[in-house]
This record gives C-alpha cells, sequence and structure tokens, in this order.
C-alpha cells in the first residue's frame, strides 16, 4: 500500500517516538511506500496530510499518537473513502481502545492496519460561533468536555510546568476550591435545557481521559450523540462522584441526565470546549453527528 504517516514523537511522554520509528521500520520491511507527512507541529503536519489526502495518491492514512493524532487523522478523512489506521502510542488512547484496537503496540498495530478491512464510524462535525479562524468546522470521533473537566484542561495549558499528568493533578488542585456550577443552555435536537451544571459533555464515543467512561452507553456508530448533564451538587457530593467515573457508575446519579439526539447546541459563559483531549472553541458552538462519516481499519 502506499501509506501516508505522521507521527507525534512527544506522545506518551515521548515514547510515542520510539513506537512511531518501530510502526514506520515493519510497514517499510512489509514492502509498503510509505510518505513521511509529519511535521515540526501539529498545523504543518495536518497542512502536508491535508494536501496528501487531498491528492488522492494513498491507499490509507495512518497516524501515530494519542487521541490528539486520531483527531486529526479523521479531521482529514472526514467524508472520504480513505482509511484511517491508528498506532496508538499516547497516554489516554481512549478512541483507539474503544474501538478494539491495540494499544502502545508497534506489532500488532501494524498486523490490524495490513488485515483488518474498514469499520466506518460516526463523527461528530462542530461550528464554533466565535468567528475568526476557530469558525472553521472541525470534527471530533470521541467526546467533547464542556465543564469541570474543560476548565481544568484550559487551566493547566496555561502552564509551562510541570508537563505531563503532574501539570493536570496539580490543575485539578487549583480549580476545585474555586470552581462553582456553570450557568449552560444545552439544546439537543431544538429542545432547550437551562441548568446549572458541574460538567456537560458529548459524547460519539464512550470515554475520554484515560478511562474515563463519561457517556459509557455511546457507540460510535448508532447515529446519535449522548450528550450527559451532571446537574449542580455540593463539592463533596462531586469528589464522590468523579470517581465513579472511571466505571460508568456514575450515569446512576440522579443529578445526572443522559440525553441522546442527532443535534447539539452549548452555551455557556467563559468556557472553552476540548474534544479528544483537544482545544476546540469557546463556546457557545453547535454540533451535529455525521454517520459514518470515516472509516477506520479496525
Amino acid at each position: 500500500m502506499r501509506i501516508g504517516l505522521v507521527v507525534n514523537p512527544t506522545a506518551g511522554k515521548r515514547t510515542g517516538a520510539l513506537i512511531g520509528a518501530q510502526a514506520v521500520g515493519l510497514l517499510r520491511s512489509r514492502g509498503h511506500d510509505l510518505v513521511d507527512l509529519s511535521g515540526a507541529d501539529a498545523v504543518s503536519a495536518r497542512d502536508r496530510a491535508r494536501a496528501a489526502v487531498e491528492a488522492g495518491r494513498l491507499d490509507a492514512l495512518v497516524v501515530s499518537g494519542g487521541d490528539g493524532m486520531v483527531n486529526l487523522g479523521l479531521g482529514l478523512v472526514a467524508g472520504t473513502d480513505l482509511p484511517l489506521g491508528i498506532v496508538a502510542a499516547g497516554t489516554g488512547n481512549d478512541i483507539a481502545r474503544e474501538l478494539g484496537l491495540p494499544v502502545r503496540d508497534a506489532v500488532a498495530a501494524v498486523d490490524r492496519i495490513e488485515l483488518a478491512q474498514g469499520r466506518r464510524i460516526d463523527l461528530a462535525r462542530c461550528a464554533p460561533e466565535s468567528g475568526g479562524s476557530q469558525a472553521r468546522p472541525r470534527w471530533f470521533g470521541g467526546v467533547l468536555a464542556a465543564g469541570f473537566d474543560a476548565v481544568v484542561n484550559e487551566r493547566a495549558n496555561g502552564w509551562r510546568w510541570p508537563k505531563g499528568q503532574m501539570r493536570y493533578n496539580l490543575a485539578i488542585l487549583r480549580e476545585l476550591p474555586v470552581f462553582r456550577p456553570i450557568p449552560y443552555a444545552v439544546e439537543i435536537d431544538g429542545t432547550r435545557h437551562e441548568t446549572r451544571a458541574m460538567l456537560v459533555a458529548v459524547g460519539n464515543g464512550p470515554a475520554y481521559g484515560g478511562g474515563m467512561r463519561v457517556t459509557p452507553d455511546a457507540s460510535f456508530d448508532d447515529g446519535l450523540l449522548d450528550v450527559l448533564i451532571l446537574r449542580e451538587i455540593g463539592l463533596v457530593e462531586f469528589l464522590r462522584v468523579l470517581p465513579t467515573v472511571y466505571t460508568g457508575a456514575h450515569v446512576a446519579h440522579p443529578a445526572v441526565e443522559v440525553i441522546r439526539g442527532r443535534s447539539v447546541r452549548l452555551e455557556a459563559e467563559g468556557i472553552v470546549a476540548y474534544a479528544d483531549g483537544e482545544r476546540l472553541a469557546p463556546l457557545p458552538l453547535s454540533c451535529e453527528v455525521v454517520p459514518g462519516a470515516a472509516t477506520v481499519l479496525t
């Protein structure tokens, strides 16, 4: 096959470089024609990969990294018949894991890319309303976060130190004492819900954040988005609920509601949404599910 390959060398505490190099060597040794589309940063890699996809000379696009790289790849193949292969080499790898793909195993990932059939999955297409370059439609395959989790991400991304997971752990500790329930307007298939909430998430898939099953019943191919709302509760109760997200048991809490729909609009002051772990855009924004938007080699 003629394969376009994008590798994130910083994924998974930089072990992504090793796993990516192993995947490159394996693919080349097995006779595939590789086109290196990696760039100095995410923007240049996306631009190079987009040009290669649009040229129509690839048999597959392969990304090596975490959920952010999968997000990049899904956005590039969305609406095309070009299949996406995934070498899961990041820290969380939620999308790959929920699709049943091997994680942090270059040999198994390359075997899957060579032998697998393509699976059509849904994607969510988002339209930010903030204007400028951010007004371009954006895609996500896993989960969009727009509550406490997004606030923590925004705080952590404003720091240069420390690196890795510790930065987010410290951001949680800094945010918890000052966090207050957020007033939202959530519109699902034209029905408007106004509420104060701790957490709002939109799931095309079940998990984010390294195994947090925030929308545990979301499916990649049911043509629907699962919108989870954790309404206002006290801080102590919030701390009790948060750990249960790893098992999905939080959906049984009386303050949690999950509503399914095809289109979602989120509105809240001062909140920046994150999707597949990547900064998306400030609210308000609208999302709609696009059934069968992408093909993944699973």
